[in-house]
């Protein structure tokens, strides 16, 4: 059992996996590839403290080297089930899972816009991981909507197990069903299907924890990083604005020391 998982690799995920090292939790961030990241491609930084100049491929080579220094363990995979359990937060990416005591979200900014009944049906037919939810469609026929590479081997799998299946790659969706999915609408063209796999990049927080209380886009969190749900902390560009690295990297700490705080049982 772990004590904290971070879930994301940018200034406010890493400076949290360094802090909560500091206070001697064991620390996993699950990361997307960081070279799809804004900071990645940003030439030149002029305003975070003590390191003029610096380019945002080094300031993020280096957050990344101090936190694996630490023994923070650093994952690279796209996160896409959180299931809290009698105070345990089971964390999907890929095929695996992993368990931990309290939860950092530091996912930056998601820019994706939802498709049309894609979060009235979420749990009722829509699924974001194939390998988690694929065996409740076995014998039935689902959609694997395409928008990352990754979505063609989560297709193949579901083949593998059963399933009927119809790739899309379009992005002209709309989902269909009231209690649960009943079909797809793709380009005008109504499929007729059991369940819908959206494969995307990075999912939303909010569609990732039912109850997470969002406002404008982003997580409301309070001075001690808390959201509304116990043992989950939020930092970063995901907590809201001003979108600065100073800002997320003090937010990562705070983080990961309410975490701590939280483990031992001091925070409510």
């Amino acid at each position: 059992m772990l004590d904290v998982i971070i879930i994301g690799g940018g200034p406010a995920g890493l400076s949290a996996a360094i802090s909560a090292r500091q206070r001697g939790m064991n620390a996993v961030v699950i990361s997307n590839d960081g070279a799809g990241s804004g900071l990645f491609r940003a030439q030149e930084i002029g305003n975070y403290p003590g390191f003029p100049r610096i380019s945002g491929p080094e300031l993020l080579r280096r957050l990344t080297e101090h936190a694996s220094d630490m023994g923070a363990s650093l994952i690279t995979g796209r996160v896409n089930t959180v299931l809290p359990a009698a105070g345990v937060f089971n964390v999907g990416y890929g095929t695996e899972i992993l368990a931990s005591k309290c939860l950092i979200l530091a996912t930056g900014v998601v820019h994706t816009s939802q498709f049309p009944g894609e979060e009235e049906l979420l749990g009722k037919g829509v699924s974001y991981c194939a390998t988690c939810d694929g065996m409740l469609f076995r014998g039935k026929r689902v959609c694997v909507v395409h928008l990352i590479p990754e979505a063609e081997d989560e297709a193949d799998y579901l083949d593998s197990i059963g399933c009927e299946v119809v790739s899309l790659k379009t992005q002209n969706i709309r989902i269909n069903g009231e209690k649960k999915v009943t079909s797809i609408t793709a380009d005008g063209e109504e499929i007729l299907c059991d369940g819908v796999f959206i494969l995307r990049r990075t999912v939303a927080p909010h569609l990732l924890l039912t109850g997470l209380d969002t406002e404008n886009g982003h997580i409301r969190a309070g001075a001690s990083a808390d959201t509304s749900i116990p043992g989950v902390f939020a930092a970063g560009d995901c907590a809201g604005k001003p979108y600065q690295i100073a800002k997320a990297v003090g937010q990562g700490q705070i983080a990961a020391l309410s975490a701590s705080e939280y483990i031992l049982g001091r925070v409510p």
